[in-house]
């Protein structure tokens, strides 16, 4: 058993607004040191294209594909990965898939229109985006589930073609990764990654199309990449670490919370895990449990990192003071891991995610429950949402005027326009007025 530093917090201390804002503290210097290099590499792939892409692979990757045509990998080696694979690894990435599906069936846009007494329809038309880009990580991380979970939206949305990019190292690529694409019904797959990934999906080379939109994580150079690009495409968002809070009472196992804080902090060293409790005694048992499990975690290091640098274990004084706290660190996932939970649920106003109870391990939201797994990050929860269908959607306005409902709402803009001064506008309306 080894100290862990992880630091303890008190509301009712003087100084605890300043050493909360420290730990809440989400600079984004990182990203302003990487742009220069970043902007460097997407002026090279508007500039050279497939050139680019084939020399920040070499670069970047050490793979060299022996043209930019080979960058893609067919249909028929997704579905071998799938066929490959072990039997239980495929059984739990269709099992997870099913889920997801039908989680997210129930999230679609439906058109709708209606008609006015004088027989003006106005309506909303809902289509799905016509291509959109998938990026998924590699090297150090490969994630399979967010393969499912950014492809099986988009697909179940009316995406035409999904278009993933995943970087493969030394030519290595994930056969889980390749297995998940086959079964989400990805279409195209390209082994290209980074930032030069991003800039081929925006503005289209000769051989990777251009896209609408660019969902999926990255590190630090994806992230800038996609907010350089935005406006040439839609982008999901720019996530920032990982992070959870929970929030316990007495009742809850000290173990069991003390991996939960784990299952975030192994993410990597900027994830940020937090428990939050009214009873001071928990939160020591917490500590200890931390103590006692962290040596045999297989990314021991990368979790000490995150909890000693990032983490903490804060005392309030009752729920309601646990409540308004979460509403201010508006975080990825909370876990309320509480005796009664629906309880704590209508005071929350903003969380990527909510976890109801003991039982629902944030974890088992990452992979297989059935929403989605990206998530506002860095606070956003208090003004964005969870990926979902609706994200692969967009919406068109409809207005069909009948002749008595053109009458009507002419006088109206005609009276709104000439008070704009906008005078041809007053006009185009006028012209409909009958005399």
């Amino acid at each position: 058993m080894t100290a862990v530093n992880i630091r303890m917090l008190r509301s009712a201390d003087a100084d605890f607004r300043a050493a909360l804002a420290r730990l809440l503290d989400r600079a984004q210097s990182a990203a302003a040191e990487v742009e220069p290099q970043v902007r460097a590499i997407i002026d090279a792939v508007r500039a050279r294209g497939d050139a680019a892409l084939l020399d920040y692979t070499a670069r970047f990757d050490r793979f060299q594909p022996a043209s930019a045509a080979a960058l893609e990998l067919p249909r028929t080696r997704l579905k071998a990965a799938a066929a490959a694979i072990p039997a239980v690894q495929r059984e739990a990435l269709t099992d997870a898939a099913e889920r997801i599906r039908a989680y997210h069936a129930r999230q679609k846009l439906e058109s709708w229109s209606y008609t006015e007494a004088d027989g003006t329809r106005l309506g909303q038309q809902v289509t799905a985006l016509d291509r959109v880009g998938l990026y998924v990580p590699g090297g150090k991380a490969a994630y399979p589930s967010s393969v499912l979970m950014n492809a099986i939206p988009a697909k179940l949305a009316g995406v035409a073609e999904l278009v993933m990019v995943v970087p493969t190292p030394d030519g290595d690529v994930s056969e889980l990764v390749l297995a998940a694409a086959h079964i989400a019904g990805v279409d195209r797959v390209f082994t290209i990654g980074g930032a030069q990934a991003v800039a081929a999906l925006a503005y289209g080379t000769a051989t990777v199309p251009r896209v609408d939109k660019i969902v999926g994580p990255g590190n630090i150079y994806v992230a800038t990449a996609k907010r350089l690009v935005f406006g040439q495409v839609a982008i999901d968002m720019i996530a920032g670490p990982s992070e959870v809070v929970v929030v316990a009472d007495a009742g809850a196992d000290p173990e069991w919370v003390a991996m939960d804080l784990f299952s975030q902090a192994e993410h990597d060293e900027q994830a940020q895990a937090i428990l939050i409790s009214p009873d001071e005694a928990f939160l020591a048992k917490v500590r200890a449990a931390i103590e006692r499990l962290l040596d045999g975690m297989e990314r021991s290091a990368v979790i000490r990192a995150s909890l000693e640098g990032r983490g903490a274990l804060i005392s309030v004084p009752d729920m309601d003071a646990a409540l308004t706290l979460v509403n201010e660190i508006a975080p990825e996932h909370l876990e309320l891991a509480v005796e009664n939970p629906e309880k704590l649920l209508a005071r929350v106003r903003h969380a990527g995610a909510v976890f109801l109870g003991r039982y629902s391990a944030e974890t088992l939201g990452d992979y297989c429950a059935g929403p989605n797994h990206v998530l506002p990050t860095s606070g956003t929860a208090r003004f964005s949402s969870p990926l979902g269908v609706y994200d692969f959607q967009k919406r068109t306005s409809l207005i069909q005027c009948s002749a008595p409902g053109a009458q009507a709402l002419a006088k109206i803009a005609s009276v709104l326009a000439n008070g704009e001064g906008l005078t041809a506008h007053a006009r185009a309306a006028e012209y409909r007025i009958k005399k």
